[in-house]
């Protein structure tokens, strides 16, 4: 779901806190990442960023479709709908307008592991940011009269994807790589889940995972630590109790062996998904993956995309994809072709598999998508957005913090072998599931 709002800083107040840990700081760079956890269990985690005038803020919450149960599937996402019908001290409308007319930007979003509730605003509007987003977390009125209108949202919003068939190819790769496992799961949820769905659903989540002990807080941009946990204090953060000791969990990810599924749909092409489980987030592994995907699917001088797109023109779209969670993964490649060519691109990107899982990379083009995909992490971490998720992650993950110099070390460090076990590993076709969306 995406809102627009954003906020503002106030005069130092002495946050309560139980623990301020340790500043992390990078190796040459000069940024520093600072993490505090208040009395009730909310963790605040920031990156100063010097030279920008803007702040990102946002809220992780521990609860969303991993933790739902089949009968339930999407009560996650509507519940991250319902909370901008209205709070305790703000309309729908005055919370749209709250952030919008200071000229920043409120959204949020539901994915696997999380939910997520963000703001960006000038550095001046950090506090409104923390009073917004406090209000929308804890304090939503969640009315049944509001159900029934933001129920018809959500089903529009399921109506798209399926008329959107290169996202409805991932949702159905999804349910056929994991099953009856959440990650198999329709984060919106289906229209029987959801029509099924009662305000009480809502409430019971909310009451059990929103909670400060269950929330992450992070920030990246032009704000101080320390003021940054006074905002936080003067907005009410530290007042609440930390709520239910325990946190949502989840059964073990197991995959479905891997097979091929074709969807019949009537369209000018047809969608094809490769994929097969991958590594954690954890896992150090996931840069060498990241590097191999890269050079496979990576960009225009991909080997897929030279292969398929521009010595055979059997597609417009090709590109390979990867997504880490905190105890799998999944990785593979997607493509849109002509039904009628489709079987002669599958047979193309079975070959370029089979050829990378068999006789891995040569060294000269493992150094080239060190540079490229070097390039692409320094150039994505310039946005206060994505050092706010760094940040966020290196809380929901556990993991140390990286300063950019130290991930580009990493990537440098990857060396042939660890590239070639990863190719025999991951990558041949007949560890790939495949599903194919289109006319028959």
């Amino acid at each position: 779901m995406s809102q627009g709002t954003d906020s503002a800083v106030p005069e130092p107040v002495r946050a309560i806190t139980s623990a301020s840990k340790p500043a992390a700081t990078t190796a040459h760079d000069g940024t520093t990442l600072r993490s505090t956890t208040m009395a009730n269990g909310l963790t605040v985690v920031s990156e100063y960023m010097p030279g920008v005038r803007s702040v990102g803020v946002g809220a992780w919450i521990r609860a969303a479709s991993l933790h739902e149960q089949r009968e339930s599937m999407g009560v996650s996402h509507l519940l991250e709908h319902m909370v901008f019908k209205g709070t305790a001290r703000r309309t729908a409308k005055e919370i749209a307008l709250a952030l919008e007319t200071l000229g920043g930007s409120l959204d949020a979003y539901t994915g696997r592991e999380h939910t997520a509730y963000q703001a960006r605003v000038l550095d001046t509007h950090v506090r409104e940011a923390a009073d917004v987003l406090v209000d929308l977390v804890y304090r939503p009125t969640l009315r049944a009269t509001d159900l029934q209108t933001e129920r018809k949202v959500v089903l529009e919003e399921i109506s798209m994807v399926e008329d959107t068939p290169d996202d409805l190819v991932f949702e159905l790769h999804n349910e056929a790589l994991w099953g009856t496992h959440p990650y198999g799961y329709s984060i919106l949820g289906t229209r029987e889940s959801v029509a099924r769905l009662d305000i009480t659903d809502l409430q019971a989540l909310h009451a059990r995972a929103y909670h400060p002990a269950q929330t992450v807080v992070a920030a990246a941009g032009n704000i101080d630590h320390d003021r940054l946990v006074d905002v936080f204090a003067a907005t009410g953060w530290t007042e609440l109790g930390s709520g239910p000791g325990a946190r949502l969990t989840s059964p073990p990810p197991v995959a479905v062996a891997p097979h091929t599924r074709h969807v019949e749909r009537d369209g000018a092409q047809t969608h094809v998904v490769f994929g097969s489980p991958s590594v954690s987030h954890a896992d150090p592994r996931r840069y060498t993956l990241a590097l191999v995907s890269t050079l496979l699917g990576g960009g225009m001088s991909s080997r897929l995309f030279q292969r398929v797109r521009e010595e055979l023109g059997l597609a417009y779209a090709i590109y390979s994809f990867q997504t880490s969670h905190a105890d799998s993964g999944s990785h593979g490649v997607y493509v849109g072709t002509a039904p009628e060519t489709a079987a002669e691109a599958v047979a193309a990107i079975r070959e370029e598999l089979t050829r990378v899982a068999t006789d891995g990379l040569p060294p000269e083009e493992v150094q080239a998508g060190k540079n490229q995909l070097k390039g692409q992490v320094t150039l994505s971490l310039e946005s206060v957005t994505a050092r706010m998720y760094r940040a966020a992650a290196t809380e929901l993950y556990g993991e140390p913090f990286q300063s950019l110099d130290m991930v580009l070390a990493e990537i440098d460090r990857i060396d042939d072998d660890a590239v070639q076990a990863v190719c025999r590993e991951f990558f041949p076709p007949e560890r790939q599931t495949i599903v194919t969306l289109g006319p028959a």
